[in-house]
């Protein structure tokens, strides 16, 4: 469906915003705002894009839970035979929980606990990507201390700017992630000279939003020769995964088409027989979803006018962490002259602003749409100022389906005492 919405099932019709075959303004009178909306065509779609760009080779797409963990997002892609990339037990079992296979899995993270390395044993994942030296010896212990032999891969840290926000890169010598290049070799030696490890794969993932393939195939390339000295040295590798991090559309950006950013990765393996692992999220799950909200107040002022909406940054915290742009729509057009507006929430922080200086058509009452915010909304929201988390609510053509309920005030306190 063409649209000049970055969400490809969003339209508008008769001047109502449409969600695939929903009126956003049904999907509000039936569920109360806040509320994150997600296409389960959008979900399916996107994840059908990295199936058809890597058809005809040995591949394995793991969705980064981390980037929207619902259990109706989980079970979509859980349907699809998709893998999952984990960074937390709580997040393993979810995926259980959807329906997800376990022998699916990578385990990602720098803080695995013993608690969670027992866990994931005993489940069955495919591998952990293991990001230090102590976890190498931590987890030798922890899979002989219950009879199992550890699958692993070293997740190495190849040092190329992905030229991305510095709070999510993750691929240079300053970052906490992954083992330094310069060590990898005499880590794997290590690694496979311990009883309970079963060295299977290398990983690499060099950030996040990244609108430019050139900086992960650099990092393709470097970890390819490591594959190869391996090889000579007798520990040869199953699998090559070369993480996620392929970006989104949220305003101007003109990132490359899975098969496009895909292309100069596979052109690298090209004739290898390994199998390839990706973990996308933001690509599979950023444009499939928005979060609406409804303004309480207009409020005009000297220097600046301010539409405060019933959302904030507890539901949508991506604006106030990184300065981050979502496109907002009014849910229902207007004949009126629009007025630039900072739209903020309630909560008492002059950093709660959801988006700076936007050009709307709206009244106190309206219902506006934060687009671009399947990924890390969310996953990323709390409860500070004791407000409950949002509903989330998927769409599939005309149907609605309830994913979340909205949080009772009282759930919130719910494992607390008062003192008497």
């Amino acid at each position: 469906m063409s649209t000049a919405f970055p969400i490809p099932t969003l339209r508008r019709y008769q001047g109502e915003l449409l969600l695939e075959g929903v009126a956003l303004s049904a999907v509000a009178e039936q569920f109360g705002t806040p509320t994150y909306v997600y296409s389960r065509a959008a979900l399916s779609d996107a994840f059908a894009a990295y199936r058809g760009a890597l058809q005809g080779r040995p591949a394995l797409v793991c969705y980064a839970v981390k980037a929207n963990s619902n259990l109706g997002v989980l079970s979509v892609f859980a349907a699809l035979g998709a893998g999952f990339d984990i960074v937390s037990g709580g997040e393993l079992s979810r995926v259980i929980a959807a329906g997800g296979d376990p022998g699916k899995v990578v385990f990602s993270g720098v803080g695995k606990t013993r608690a969670e390395m027992r866990q994931a044993l005993e489940a069955g994942i495919r591998c952990f990507n293991v990001e230090s030296a102590a976890e190498i010896e931590r987890l030798n212990e922890v899979a002989g201390q219950i009879g199992k032999r550890a699958p692993i891969a070293l997740r190495v840290n190849p040092d190329v700017d992905p030229k991305t926000h510095p709070y999510i890169s993750t691929g240079l010598k300053s970052n906490k992630f992954g083992v330094a290049f310069t060590e990898a070799l005499a880590l794997y030696r290590r690694a496979a000279s311990l009883p309970h490890l079963r060295v299977s794969g290398i990983a690499c993932h060099i950030g996040s939003q990244l609108l430019d393939p050139a900086p992960m195939a650099e990092a393709a390339a470097k970890v390819l020769g490591l594959v190869d000295k391996l090889a000579a040295e007798g520990i040869r590798l199953d699998h090559i995964d070369l993480g996620g991090g392929l970006g989104i559309r949220y305003d101007d950006e003109t990132p490359p088409s899975v098969a496009d950013y895909l292309a100069p990765l596979l052109k690298v393996f090209e004739g290898r027989s390994e199998e390839l692992c990706f973990e996308p999220g933001r690509s599979l799950v950023g444009n499939a979803g928005l979060l609406l909200t409804r303004v309480e107040y207009l409020k005009p002022g000297e220097e600046k006018n301010f539409a405060i909406v019933d959302a904030a940054m507890n539901d949508l915290a991506r604006p106030a962490l990184y300065d981050a742009f979502h496109e907002v729509v009014a849910v229902t057009e207007r004949a009126v002259a629009p007025q630039r507006y900072e739209i903020v929430g309630p909560i008492c922080e002059s950093g709660d602003f959801l988006a700076h200086d936007r050009s709307l058509a709206i009244a106190e009452g309206d219902l506006v749409a934060l687009l671009s915010a399947g990924a890390y909304g969310m996953t990323m929201s709390s409860n500070y100022n004791t407000r409950g988390r949002a509903a989330e609510v998927i769409v599939e053509g005309n149907a609605l389906h309830l994913v979340r309920e909205r949080e009772s005030i009282e759930s919130l306190y719910a494992l607390e005492q008062a003192l008497a």
